[in-house]
């Protein structure tokens, strides 16, 4: 019998990790220098074939990505790992294959479930990741649960310096002439990057690894630890722990921040500690706040209402598709919707529904037919095509985030 295949599947709490969840699975969000889905893999040495997740997510694509199944269609000629898309085994902690049945366990949280071919968890299990009475031997695996999608913003800057870290006989890049590192973490350097004189690799806190065909332009200051996506341009200003995605294009003041990929920042402006989605434009000067006036914690918008981070420090979630017009000011704490098109000089609310227009609190519906033009038109302008499960996809979306 072929070996085991790996299924990630989102329970409730994954399942509400807005703004991302409306339009993608959670496995597919980059943590630290990986994405949930593959340090998964790695950890477990098995392929994942796709998720469980939510309906309306049975058309995504992208390249790269693992496809959703729909339960009926799970091989039944082969054992099956379900594991939930939160859990984040530790790299380089190799998970030993089990001889039989078992439940994974992260201190003491049931997390994943080997079965045999033909065999599912419970419903119960899959949901809330609730154990019946026959749920056989435990393995107990070093890692842990993330609870709140801005756990995925706020953790991944030491992520990456752990997952960089863990690359065995990792090195110092000889950099070109004209090009400056402080500190003595490693610098990683991909296949056919250009790095131009005056920039500047601040390793002392942490590695920095830059990936395949990466631009790094004058008067750019690095700080890690930081990972820098295949095909991005890093076109000067100053980034502090980062991780971003591949084609990435980011310019000012980025700081403990994530972008997913084919995120378009190319102008100055201020982002600390944001989450932004795929095919983000940010336009010139966009900036938002991490740190509220009286140093106060931060609360965020959830699907179940507010919430407080416990964080002092906590910027944006933006999510896919957003574009946001020039000197846009965005509160601290705020979560854009998938596909919202803001702009003008007033500060949007703390939230703002996917697929929303406007100005301020001035919103209204970015019509379907106009949000699917843009989505492929700013495609097109990286390559990529808006095929006809592409549309659907994002028409599935954009029914679900106006209610629909």
């Amino acid at each position: 019998m072929a070996r085991a295949a790996l299924v990630l599947f989102d329970d409730r709490k994954a399942r509400d990790w807005e703004p991302f969840a409306l339009t993608r699975p959670a496995g597919e969000l980059l943590f630290g220098a990986m994405k949930l889905v593959e340090r998964v893999e790695r950890a477990l040495s098995l392929e994942c074939i796709g998720y469980l997740t939510s309906e309306h997510l049975a058309d995504f694509q992208e390249l790269g990505a693992r496809p959703v199944i729909r339960p009926d269609d799970l091989p039944g000629d082969r054992d099956l790992v379900f594991w939930c898309a939160r859990a984040v085994p530790t790299i380089g902690r190799q998970v030993a294959e089990p001889d039989g049945p078992t439940t994974y366990v992260i201190d003491g949280q049931p997390v994943g479930m080997l079965v045999r071919a033909g065999d599912r968890p419970d419903a119960g299990f899959l949901e809330d990741l609730a154990l019946d009475d026959h749920a056989g031997g435990m393995t107990a695996v070093d890692g842990r649960v993330l609870e709140w999608i801005w756990d995925v913003l706020l953790e991944s800057p030491e992520q990456v310096g752990r997952d960089l870290t863990a690359d065995v006989g990792a090195v110092t890049a000889t950099l070109p002439h004209g090009a400056h590192k402080l500190g003595d973490h490693p610098v990683m350097l991909g296949r056919d990057v250009s790095i131009e004189p005056g920039t500047v690799f601040d390793a002392r806190e942490g590695p920095i690894r830059i990936e395949d065909g990466v631009q790094v332009r004058s008067f750019t200051r690095l700080a890690g630890p930081a990972f820098v996506g295949p095909r991005s341009r890093i076109l000067g200003g100053s980034y502090e722990q980062i991780s971003t995605g591949p084609y990435s294009y980011l310019r000012g003041e980025v700081a403990e921040s994530v972008a997913l990929g084919y995120t378009n920042k190319a102008h100055d402006g201020h982002i600390g500690h944001a989450y932004i989605g795929r095919w983000v434009n940010l336009g010139a000067f966009t900036t938002n706040s991490d740190l509220k006036n009286n140093y106060g914690a931060v609360k965020v918008w959830t699907p179940n209402g507010p919430q407080d981070t416990g964080r002092m420090k906590m910027g944006s979630l933006i999510g896919d598709h957003v574009k946001t017009g020039i000197g846009l000011l965005l509160t601290t704490g705020i979560v854009i919707g998938a596909g919202a098109n803001l702009y003008g000089s007033t500060m949007p609310p703390k939230y703002v529904q996917p697929f929303s227009w406007g100005e301020g609190s001035n919103l209204g519906e970015y019509r379907l037919a106009q949000f699917l033009d843009t989505a492929e038109k700013a495609m097109a302008r990286r390559g990529v095509e808006l095929d006809e499960r592409g549309r659907r996809h994002l028409e599935r979306c954009w029914r679900k985030g106006r209610g629909g």
